[in-house]
C-alpha cells in the first residue's frame, strides 16, 4: 500500500496559483505540541490544536497589493516629532507611607551620628576633668 500525501486539489478543484501551503496541509506543524491542563484548556485551545485538513483549506488564493509596505519601505514609520510637554515621573512609584518611613530613618540616623559625637565629647571632657 503506497504512503500517499493527501492534498486538497485531489478532492476540490484548486486555483493553478494556490501556494503550496494551501495544497499541502501537512506541511503546517506544531499543533497540539503542548498539552494543558484539561481544567484550564479552554475552546479555542482545543480548536486550534487540530491540524488543518484538506476540507478547510481555501481552494484560491488572492493576495493583497503590496503597495502601502513599499510605501513604507521607501518612506519610513511616521514618527512623531512634536513638542514634549509632559512632565518626567519616576518610573518606580513608592507609597506615601514609604516615602515617610524613609525620611524618619535619614531623620534618626543624623540624630544618632549627633547624639554620638556629643556623648563622645562629654566623655573626653569627663576623663580630661578627673
Amino acid at each position: 500500500m503506497e504512503n500517499r500525501k493527501v492534498q486538497t486539489s485531489d478532492f476540490y478543484r484548486t486555483d493553478p496559483d494556490l501556494p503550496r501551503r494551501f495544497n499541502d496541509p501537512d506541511c503546517f506543524h506544531g499543533y497540539g505540541v503542548k498539552p494543558t491542563h484539561p481544567l484550564y484548556r479552554t475552546s479555542n485551545q482545543t480548536y486550534g490544536s487540530n491540524k488543518p485538513t484538506v476540507h478547510e483549506m481555501p481552494m484560491q488564493y488572492r493576495g493583497k497589493c503590496h503597495q502601502f509596505s513599499e510605501a513604507m519601505l521607501h518612506h519610513g514609520m511616521y514618527r512623531d516629532n512634536s513638542f514634549n510637554t509632559n512632565t518626567a515621573r519616576s518610573r518606580v512609584t513608592v507609597t506615601t507611607e514609604t516615602q515617610h518611613r524613609r525620611a524618619d530613618i535619614h531623620y534618626l540616623c543624623q540624630r544618632g551620628k549627633e547624639s554620638s559625637h556629643e556623648s563622645s565629647s562629654k566623655q573626653t571632657h569627663v576623663s580630661s576633668d578627673g
